[in-house]
């Protein structure tokens, strides 16, 4: 018998060993070229199989020179290069299965399942090999056991790590590129195996995790959310010392930071800033905005917080002074007085402006605003509300607030105030319920002014309550004139029957006597 009849006959495939042979070097090659990316696994694959002819050889030698085929070392290295062929064909058939076909249909596998199916077909095969060699396998199987049970008790903490691996990749808890954090560490993962996790970090250190330790803590997935896009939520904090407003700030910063985008950061939810607490001597706030790329934060909280620092200084607001720093002021009594002064005329300033209050002498106003209060609100905030019991008037300084209607369960928008307009009259003169509701539109600096501080005077005058029952009569009678287009003297009835009805309410109100007699 020829060598070669004897190779193909260890081959245990006979006439079809050359075409196997060939078959399986241009399926590599056509791989190789295919699956770029199993390219390892095919180099591999050809080197086992190389191997595996390289045994067929040495044992048909063996027989070949007398040996026979009952000898020892033929049916051993037959049986070892009958596995290994196995195997490199098993590898090539997983590459053309995993990384050309199922790729085909983007269907993703984690690799631990495919090395799981991978090591189930070589068991089956081996377990052939070794029933076609002639072994009791029941033997194996009650000898396994015991040893298995061994391996298992001595090996717990291995094949947990390893257990905690396929239930990682088979319930899809973490996938490699993920960025997650355990405890102060954050990384992406590089590559989930059978027993660790490696995780590569910023600061360009990978770090190795036992599977187990994954399965047993807790870790943060970041930028994580189901139907939402990868993106992670940053803070930034600086401090901006009281004497700016948190709205002035606020919309400073939120202005800068969402007129022009910035790159990795989302366009939604916007950027946006708010009052985080009251320190000392400060207003503490953060930025809040949802980064894009995680393996950058700190370049771009950098540029954020450059934004910040460049809006606060057009709008000329400075950062907060360390704490350390103390304000000296020469607070003597003159200095107060003064200061006392210059606030009293400048109230008394805005009461003149008033027609309510243009019967009233320079004293009368001088008292009037030693009354007054200072009233700030912010942006949005309600400054008052229909139907609310409030005997107080407002004088609005600085800033826009809207006056809104509601009317059969609808909002109508009446008007605009401004600078220098009032509102509250009624209530401050009558005590009527506030028939609108008021809503700051920017942040409005007021004075307030009630009944208390306006008793004082009335009480000494009493025939100033007619003046300004008049003067609220012809306001209101010309809002009712707008939208009922009445000639003059049917205005000029309405004045009067509405000033008698006013007068009657302020002395009311006010506990006043009738000492003077209406004069039309």
């Amino acid at each position: 018998m020829s060598f070669w009849q004897i190779v193909k006959d260890t081959s245990g495939i006979g006439d079809f060993l050359l075409w196997g042979v060939i078959g399986f070097i241009l399926i590599a090659f056509l791989l190789f070229n295919i699956a770029t990316s199993e390219r390892k696994r095919i180099r591999a694959s050809m080197f086992i199989f190389a191997l595996s002819f390289i045994g067929l050889l040495a044992a048909s030698a063996i027989s070949y020179f007398g040996s026979g085929s009952e000898n020892f070392s033929y049916r051993s290295i037959r049986f070892v290069s009958l596995f290994f062929a196995s195997i490199a064909i098993i590898n090539l058939a997983g590459v053309f299965f995993f990384g050309v076909f199922l790729k085909s249909l983007r269907i993703h596998i984690p690799l631990i399942l495919r090395d799981l199916i991978l090591a189930i077909a070589y068991i089956i095969t081996i377990i052939t090999l070794l029933s076609r060699n002639g072994v009791d396998l029941a033997g194996i199987v009650a000898t396994s056991a015991v040893i298995t049970a061994v391996i298992a008790f001595s090996l717990q903490d291995t094949l947990g790590n390893i257990l905690g691996g396929l239930a990682l990749q088979m319930e899809n808890t973490i996938n490699v590129g993920d960025w997650i954090r355990i405890n102060e560490l954050e990384g992406r993962v590089q590559e989930i195996r059978w027993r660790q996790t490696s995780i590569e970090t910023r600061n360009w250190d990978t770090i190795i995790i036992p599977n187990s330790t994954l399965m047993k803590g807790q870790f943060t997935v970041l930028g994580r959310r189901q139907g939402m896009p990868l993106q992670h939520r940053q803070w930034i904090y600086f401090n901006v010392d009281f004497r700016y407003a948190p709205s002035e700030v606020i919309q400073t910063v939120e202005d800068a930071l969402q007129e022009e985008p910035i790159q990795h950061v989302a366009l939604v939810p916007p950027p946006h800033c708010i009052a985080v607490d009251f320190k000392e001597s400060y207003t503490h706030y953060a930025v809040r905005y949802w980064l894009t790329d995680l393996a950058i934060p700190e370049p771009t909280d950098s540029v954020v917080r450059s934004r910040i620092f460049t809006a606060l200084r057009r709008a000329e607001i400075p950062l907060s002074i360390p704490a350390q720093a103390l304000f000296i002021t020469d607070d003597d009594e003159s200095r107060r007085v003064r200061k006392q002064k210059e606030e009293i005329e400048r109230r008394s300033k805005a009461l003149k402006q008033i027609e309510l209050f243009n019967s009233l002498t320079t004293d009368e106003c001088q008292e009037l605003a030693m009354r007054m209060k200072y009233a700030p609100f912010v942006r949005g905030e309600v400054m008052t509300r229909q139907g609310a019991q409030a005997d107080w008037l407002y004088l609005i300084l600085e800033g826009e607030a809207q006056v809104d209607v509601n009317v059969e369960g609808k909002t109508e928008k009446v008007a605009t105030l401004r600078s220098g307009d009032y509102f509250g009259e009624m209530a401050l003169m009558t005590g009527q319920r506030r028939h609108a509701n008021v809503i700051a539109i920017t942040d409005v600096i007021c004075y307030q002014l009630d009944k208390e501080a306006f008793e004082n005077i009335l009480r000494n005058r009493p025939e100033i309550a007619e003046y300004i029952s008049r003067t609220l009569a012809k306001r209101s009678v010309e809002l009712e004139s707008i939208k009922e287009e009445l000639k003059e003297e049917v205005m000029n009835r309405r004045v009067q029957s509405k000033q008698n009805e006013l007068l009657h309410l302020i002395r009311d109100f006010f506990g006043l006597e009738d000492t003077s007699q209406f004069q039309n």
